[in-house]
């Protein structure tokens, strides 16, 4: 049993007809429970919901202090490579995309090891293309225990991986991974992913099993959201999160809101979704469940990341490269999207500070467990 199983009880068109008919009392009814279900995330993300924001807003940010405190942990993304044997319609690094391709060698990664290390950071999230044979895991054999010798904590953002691949990892210094399904959409998605081994949909959709049942820490599930109408991926990613909390309970579970921004071969999203739209995503989440970690990147511009955080945000990115060699050698070409906040870490601390929150630099749950 995977989550794919339920995913086939799960029927698209009827989900959209569902949320688009919640009515003003369903959300009140939401609003006034003490736990909620999915059925009550449908109508918190439903336009009947819009005219509750602030409410929900309040809300969130009590939850969120009440659970996390005046924190927010901070990480840097470190890209190692830009190959990828993909051919995706969003992605600056998709192979039929005409940039130069990068993967760093270990004294190229000292150096970006040590830039990062120069800015406080301790938590680092590894990302690469998907291309099995040249970054694959014969270089994350190599390159895995080198990083974590300089991090308490260590997350992947790579292609999917076999459950024995992962459970090797971990005994490398793995501690989470994030897998984006992108779109829970099968045919929209086929329409994004052309070539390579990104076009097996189920095989994406039970990656999260599999790094559950190998014992990874933290895992990081997500909708780009754009490429579909995102209210609708936005319920499949609160199903799924659902199933594995139930499933796996042991394993601790982030979110993320990766909204499409231009890269080389810039596609427009199907779907826009405006600020206060997003806004309304990550309260509903934290309504939902005020356990799970929610994470927002430099996608978003520092005005809308230095306001919206304190609502219902855990974890923020700072001061972040999307290339390959970015932090040391500071090559733009290479990069993967572009970012929105450009500010430094240094920066981006002090706004927190100023905000009358914490910075934090090393992830809890590995420096309490030792």
């Amino acid at each position: 049993m995977t989550f794919a199983n339920e995913y086939e009880k799960l029927d698209w068109d009827d989900i959209s007809m569902s949320i688009y008919s919640k009515t003003s009392k369903d959300v009140e009814r939401a609003l006034c429970k003490e736990k909620r279900n999915l059925e009550d995330f449908k109508a918190l993300i439903s336009p009947a919901a819009e005219p509750y924001l602030e409410k929900m807003a309040q809300m969130s940010y009590a939850l969120t202090r009440k659970r996390f405190g005046n924190t927010v942990s901070l990480y840097i993304p470190l890209y190692l490579s830009n190959l990828c044997a993909n051919a995706c319609t969003y992605c600056g690094f998709s192979m039929e995309n005409r940039i130069k391709r990068k993967t760093l060698d270990v004294n190229e990664i000292k150096l970006e090891i040590k830039a990062i290390k120069a800015m406080k950071f301790d938590s680092v999230l590894l990302v690469t293309g998907e291309h099995e044979t040249k970054v694959g895991m014969k270089y994350f054999r190599e390159m895995v225990p080198v990083i974590k010798e300089q991090f308490n904590y260590l997350a992947m953002e790579v292609q999917p991986l076999d459950q024995e691949e992962y459970a090797e990892l971990k005994t490398l210094g793995l501690d989470a991974v994030m897998v984006y399904q992108e779109t829970y959409h099968p045919k929209t998605y086929g329409e994004h992913h052309l070539r390579g081994n990104k076009t097996d949909f189920l095989y994406r959709l039970e990656t999260p099993d599999r790094l559950a049942s190998a014992g990874i820490d933290k895992i990081g599930i997500g909708a780009l959201i754009g490429l579909e109408e995102w209210r609708t991926d936005c319920f499949y990613v609160a199903a799924h999160l659902d199933y594995l909390e139930r499933t796996y309970w042991k394993t601790r579970y982030s979110i993320s809101f990766p909204r499409l921004r231009p890269c080389e071969g810039a596609l427009q999203p199907k779907s826009v979704m405006t600020d206060k739209q997003l806004v309304q995503l990550i309260c509903a989440y934290r309504l939902l469940n005020p356990e799970v970690e929610l994470s927002l990147s430099t996608r978003e511009s520092e005005s809308f990341r230095d306001h919206v955080f304190p609502i219902g945000i855990t974890s923020m990115s700072a001061a972040s490269k999307t290339q390959p060699g970015g932090y040391a050698e500071g090559k733009e070409e290479l990069e993967q999207f572009e970012i929105s906040d450009e500010r430094s870490a240094q920066s981006v601390e002090q706004m927190i500070r100023n905000r009358g929150f914490d910075p934090v630099w090393r992830d809890w749950h590995s420096a309490y467990s030792g």
